[in-house]
């Protein structure tokens, strides 16, 4: 007689076991500068908030703000200090008072800079890249060496300000290896991060200016907001 054959078994294969999941691309939320703003961020499962620290920009918090908007932040979600060009004194006074979880600098700041005010905070850091009409592929690697001690770098579009200007640049100067470690920021909205996340595949998004009310920096909009984070989370089921 031939032996019967095993019963098929309901568990998966030691090959399909081993696959590696669906990569979750990571998700901040920046300029908030309301508690509601917060609270809605972290409801729809925002890996982390922005605060702005640059007095200049709209979206800037102050200091005792930013003591009150992060008093309540539940675990692993992490606290982004945005900083340009930041003064030791001011790079001292935020760190000792706001629960900050991570630097972000957007600024003309060296290396040798960046690691100055980061040992002063005590706190990772990661390096925002303006990138401009005349930036090439090779300019991204070569800043990509120069700090290289940054836990990682936020690509966004050059405009005046320093950051926020909802402006789209030329994705395709991102090369696969610095995309799959960085941060997409830039002009992003709910409307084309989709877009982003299948030609990239970036490890986080970040927006601003996107999650905004029309014509009013500063103002979130939590419709916009939502509808952000849906399209982030569709991108990576598709």
């Amino acid at each position: 007689m031939t032996p019967s054959q095993p019963e098929s078994s309901s568990l998966p294969s030691t090959e399909a076991q081993a696959a590696p999941r669906p990569h979750r691309t990571r998700i901040k939320l920046c300029g908030l500068s309301t508690a509601e703003d917060i609270a809605h961020a972290i409801g729809l499962g925002a890996d982390a908030i922005g605060l702005v620290f640059y007095p200049p920009s709209p979206r800037s918090v102050t200091v005792a703000q930013a003591v009150d908007l992060t008093r309540d932040i539940p675990p692993f979600v992490s606290v982004v200090g945005l900083f340009v060009n930041a003064s030791h004194e001011w790079m001292r006074e935020v760190a000792s008072n706001a629960r900050l979880t991570l630097l972000q600098f957007h600024g003309d700041e060296t290396p040798e800079q960046c690691e100055t005010l980061a040992n002063i905070a005590g706190l990772p850091w990661l390096r925002a890249l303006r990138v401009g009409a005349d930036t090439q592929r090779a300019d991204l690697v070569k800043s990509a060496l120069n700090y290289s001690a940054a836990s990682a770098l936020l690509f966004d579009a050059h405009v005046e300000g320093y950051g926020g200007g909802g402006k789209v640049f030329d994705w395709s100067l991102i090369s696969p290896e610095l995309a799959r470690q960085g941060v997409l920021s830039g002009g992003l909205n709910a409307q084309n991060v989709s877009d982003a996340i299948h030609r990239l595949h970036p490890y986080a998004v970040d927006v601003s200016s996107g999650i905004e009310v029309p014509g009013a920096k500063g103002v979130k909009d939590h419709a916009r907001m939502a509808a952000f984070v849906r399209a982030v989370r569709e991108a990576d089921a598709g």
